[in-house]
């Protein structure tokens, strides 16, 4: 039972190792995702977050600051039924706020400032960079 456990954890950790290299490799060269590998161009910080509503445009937009950066968006959120602000276009699932750890606000700021479709940007003093595709506007909240 032990050399079982062993071999199954062996062959996951060779499984990991091989597909962790190529999807480097993928975000080192890709600058345009096709449309079903857009989705894999970020992740939610948690299962609570929701992030499947995305139109394609914002969807885009993400996935063009992965392949420029070579990093995938932690979305922190993303749709907000009940948003706080009036408003707000996390009620229509047209906004995400994320992280990116590793990489300054300033630059995720310059990438997201070239990216088609790109309507407002804003950061905040906790270093969440919010990306919507509503109207072009930019702020900064601390």
């Amino acid at each position: 039972m032990q050399n079982a456990t062993l071999l199954a954890m062996a062959g996951l950790f060779a499984l990991q190792s091989a597909t962790g290299a190529v999807g480097q490799d993928m975000k080192r060269h890709a600058v345009h995702l096709p449309k079903h590998q857009a989705r894999l161009a970020y992740t939610v910080q948690t299962v609570s977050v929701r992030a499947g509503c995305f139109p394609e445009r914002l969807r885009a937009v993400l996935s063009y600051i992965a392949a420029k950066t070579g990093r995938r968006p932690v979305i922190t959120s993303g749709h907000r039924p009940h948003p706080r602000r009036h408003g707000s276009l996390h009620g229509t699932c047209l906004a995400a706020d994320f992280r990116m750890p590793g990489l300054s606000e300033r630059t995720i700021i310059a990438v997201a400032r070239s990216a088609p479709g790109i309507g407002g940007i804003g950061s905040y003093c906790n270093g969440i960079i919010h990306v919507d595709v509503g109207p072009q506007r930019r702020w900064v909240d601390c």
